[in-house]
């Protein structure tokens, strides 16, 4: 289990992230464009600095929903691999079965 400090923190990121999402997407997005002048570009740089750390999604960590595990976290269900099984082998996560072949 991890600490509980460290899911608050994950947590508290990713609301971050999603609240700046489409501002920093613009920022970027003007960044990028080759048609804005160097003023317009230097402008988006410094207000994409002056944004919270946390709002970078690259400071997200997957964690495992049940345990808060850091490492061994399947994407597509949000669970560490031991937790996986062990809710797979109970029948409980609908679609996985064991392999056999």
């Amino acid at each position: 289990m991890a600490k509980l400090a460290l899911k608050l923190r994950d947590q508290k990121r990713r609301k971050t992230v999603e609240k700046f999402k489409a501002r920093r997407a613009a920022l970027l997005e003007t960044m990028r464009d080759p048609r804005a002048s160097d003023e317009q570009k230097e402008a988006a740089r410094d207000k994409l600095q002056k944004l919270p750390r946390d709002a970078s999604p690259v400071r997200l960590r997957n964690r495992c929903g049940l345990t808060g595990r850091p490492r061994g976290v399947y994407r597509k269900f949000g669970l560490a691999r031991g937790k996986l099984r062990e809710l797979a082998m109970r029948g409980e996560v609908p679609g996985v079965i064991k392999a056999s072949w």
